[in-house]
């Protein structure tokens, strides 16, 4: 019998953004996957109905333990300060990195591209995200454009990314198929 594929969310401790990290989480258990929460530090981290706090999630692995290499995918979710969080954070930046390097699918949405661009992986890719990042994602080489999902299949490496949470069943219709589930 093959192993369950697992699938990393990468999220910061607060701000983000509750929908965009408990809808795709749904799918890939529905589509027989195993998610797990990957954070700075063990502990819970503190989702977000846009400003209001919502629910609190207990972290799985935290990033200086997580290696890349047993994950088939990464999510990463969005909210303004989960994202600006986890640009300024070097292990999750450097699982990012492994990770595209690997030729592993990502899939972000809404301000979750944001630790793309930190990453140095948006070059010649084409993406979409929440339209604030449009300046960023072209002065890091991507090609922005504002629609629903955009699906980048560049070099072996797939990059799914979507703007926000109107747009989580295109994205998660998408992610699904980039991870192979």
């Amino acid at each position: 019998m093959a192993e369950q594929k697992k699938i990393a969310f990468l999220v910061d401790t607060e701000g983000i953004e509750q929908v965009e990290l408990t809808d795709p989480w749904q799918h890939v258990e529905k589509a027989g996957a195993v998610p797990r929460l990957l954070a700075p530090k063990l502990g819970q981290v503190q989702g977000f109905d846009h400003l209001t706090p919502a629910d609190k999630f207990d972290v799985d692995v935290p990033f200086a333990h997580a290696d890349p290499a047993d994950y088939d995918g990464i999510v990463i979710p969005g909210g303004v300060a989960n994202a600006d969080f986890l640009r300024m954070d070097r292990d999750a930046v450097a699982f990012v990195k492994a990770h595209v390097a690997a030729g592993k699918p990502v899939a972000s949405i809404c301000h979750g591209p944001w630790l793309l661009v930190e990453a140095d992986v948006v070059r010649g890719k084409m993406l979409t995200s929440f339209p604030s990042l449009a300046t960023d994602i072209r002065n890091a080489g991507g090609d922005w454009a504002d629609v629903e999902v955009r699906t980048c299949d560049h070099h072996g490496w797939t990059l799914v990314t979507s703007r926000n949470p109107d747009d989580l069943p295109a994205f998660n219709r998408e992610a699904l198929k980039a991870f192979g589930l």
